[in-house]
């Protein structure tokens, strides 16, 4: 096992001792990679952390971060958790009134940003916050001070500050507060999630055996290093001496999968719907005999079960596929890829089949912010992998079904509560200890725990009969030409739904038909184009009881993102803005006489 890891900055001494590396860390600037060693991470980082004591921050002293990921975030959060700092990462794309909430809340003393943009947003603040003494940035930026001041800072004062600096890192305790993080506030405002040092170490230790990948392999990493998912797959990858390649921008990762070849990253069913698009685009793109055999191959995953023995037809079947067409999909996702791991919400069986049958295996896991966060996870280590469910409970945590349905768990990933909140804790965390986590659940097979729903997100129509709205979304969204859809009807006769369609391919489909258009809000008003969609839910409705089919649809015509605010930060539906938004559509749906 090596060295034991009690708290998030030991990784640094069990990744120097067994795995050195010189790519511990690698980074992009001007269109060109960079690297950090195992070594300089360590020594950079033990210099960030004097450089804040030179500077008179203390223990339990609070410092946020809002940067695109980066390596230098690491010496950051190495850093701070060697002398007890609590470290506040906070997302790049939130609005004003959220940051000056958040840096007010958390009583940040120094902010840390990412680059110019960043810049030019938050430094107005720091005069208006009493608390907040000081600005930094990770680029170079003109009229900033750079965080490499706080290493120079910590380098100039070694000698008188190593002494002191080993005493504060014997005096963390894995029970000590870490780390403060901001939930995205889809409802409210934004509450404070305490993680202590044993929260964030017992998660990411217990998650990291579930693969056998190590420190002859590497991954990169693009979803939000403040957000807790990433955060702890981060030290994951880090504690197993893995190299950790960062991209700063999303548009980046097509390019970074091919240059960094990577076999192992984390990812969210959005992502994943994109590169099964692409998957689907290529066929399109084919004719004759390469097109029908393309497609061939392509439903020919839809037999793709984990642990499961195949007839030898179809053994020649998948091997002449695998040649023909799955290598050309390894290839282009870099050749060297072999898991995938998914989360934030739930995955569609068939992306995660076409992947398995190209021999990349998503591992689809379950958690929230206040459980550190990972409950339950698929394992290809235990054999324990079910396609449609987030896998079995991990060790150190216990998970019960409620009597309403809702997953309620125990252990020690669940947090100590929110930042100044004790009422809002004693909402989510019983008498009994047990975390509420709001979501429908059930456990197939006794082992593998499957979500259903959001427990605020179930509604009734004015019939009694209760919808549970994600899982007919997720349905609908089997369909390639629905990209996002919101199911509504609460308290009306029956359920409906917006979608916002895949506008790529639904320009294709209006090409091939000789359909013209001007825009997509032309497209979307086009009958033909409804008509195609509608066809879609029927099929879909099918599946559906009764009083769960939807009824009327209406198109948008606009994509739902994070930036356009139909999106939370980590892809989650945000139905209160989407509701309000479209309220003109949902009045048209439900307005008397009207189809």
């Amino acid at each position: 096992m090596g060295k034991e890891v009690t708290r998030t900055f030991d990784i640094l001494e069990r990744y120097l001792e067994e795995f050195p590396r010189k790519d511990a860390l690698g980074g992009k600037k001007d269109g060109e990679w960079y690297t950090y060693s195992t070594e300089e991470y360590v020594t950079k980082s033990h210099q960030f952390a004097m450089g804040l004591i030179a500077m008179g921050i203390k223990t339990g002293d609070k410092v946020a971060t809002v940067t695109p990921n980066c390596p230098e975030w690491n010496f950051a959060d190495m850093g701070m958790a060697m002398i007890g700092v609590v470290h506040v990462p906070i997302y790049p794309t939130i609005g004003e009134d959220e940051y000056k909430f958040i840096l007010k809340h958390a009583d940040a003393k120094i902010l840390i940003v990412g680059d110019k943009k960043l810049f030019e947003k938050l430094s107005p603040l720091v005069s208006k916050l009493e608390n907040l003494e000081q600005i930094y940035s990770f680029d170079e930026v003109e009229g900033a001070k750079n965080y490499e001041e706080i290493l120079k800072l910590g380098e100039s004062k070694k000698d008188e500050l190593s002494a002191k600096l080993q005493e504060l890192k014997d005096a963390v305790k894995p029970e000590d507060l870490a780390t403060i993080i901001y939930t995205s506030g889809t409802t409210g405002v934004p509450k404070g999630v305490m993680l202590t040092q044993k929260n964030l170490v017992s998660n990411f230790v217990t998650h990291s055996s579930m693969h056998e990948l190590g420190k002859d392999h590497h991954t990169i990493s693009f979803l939000p290093l403040c957000h807790v998912y990433e955060r702890s797959v981060n030290y994951h990858f880090q504690y197993k001496g893995m190299g950790v390649y960062y991209v700063s921008n999303m548009g980046q990762i097509v390019n970074a999968i091919k240059e960094i070849k990577p076999h192992m990253f984390n990812s969210v069913p959005r992502l994943l719907e994109k590169v099964y698009d692409g998957f689907v685009s290529k066929g399109q793109e084919l004719s004759g005999i390469k097109k029908s055999l393309y497609f061939w191959a392509l439903d020919l995953t839809q037999q793709f079960e984990y642990n499961k023995k195949y007839n030898p037809i179809l053994k020649l079947k998948i091997k002449i596929a695998d040649k023909l067409i799955y290598s050309k999909w390894r290839a282009a996702l870099g050749g060297n890829l072999v898991y995938v791991v998914s989360g934030g919400a739930a995955l569609q069986p068939r992306i995660a089949r076409v992947l398995g049958m190209a021999k990349i295996f998503n591992i689809e896991g379950y958690g929230l912010t206040e459980t550190s966060p990972v409950i339950a996870v698929n394992s290809p280590a235990k054999k324990e992998m079910k396609i449609g469910t987030v896998g079995s409970v991990i060790d150190g945590f216990e998970v019960k079904i409620a009597e309403d349905g809702e997953i309620l768990c125990k252990g020690d990933g669940v947090m100590t509560g929110y930042y100044k909140a004790p009422d809002l804790t004693a909402e989510v965390i019983d008498k009994d200890g047990w975390f509420h986590t709001g979501d429908i659940g059930i456990f197939e097979d006794e082992i593998y725990l499957k979500i259903t729903d959001r427990k605020k997100e179930i509604f009734k129509l004015s019939g009694g009969k209760y919808i549970a709205p994600q899982m007919i979304e997720n349905k609908l969204k089997v369909s390639n030409l629905i990209d996002q859809v919101m199911v509504i009807g609460a308290n009306e006769k029956f359920a409906s739904a917006l979608i916002s369609p895949n506008f790529p391919l639904m320009h294709d489909w209006a090409a091939e038909n000789k359909i013209h258009f001007e825009n997509n809000k032309d497209l979307v008003q086009i009958p033909e184009v409804y008509d195609k969609i509608q066809k879609e839910v029927k099929i879909i409705n099918k599946t559906l009881g009764l009083h769960e089919q939807i009824s009327r649809i209406r198109l948008v015509c606009e994509e739902w993102t994070p930036v356009s605010g139909e999106l939370s930060p980590t892809l989650k539906l945000r139905r209160n803005k989407v509701s309000t938004k479209y309220q003109h559509l949902i009045d048209d749906i439900y307005s008397v006489g009207k189809n």
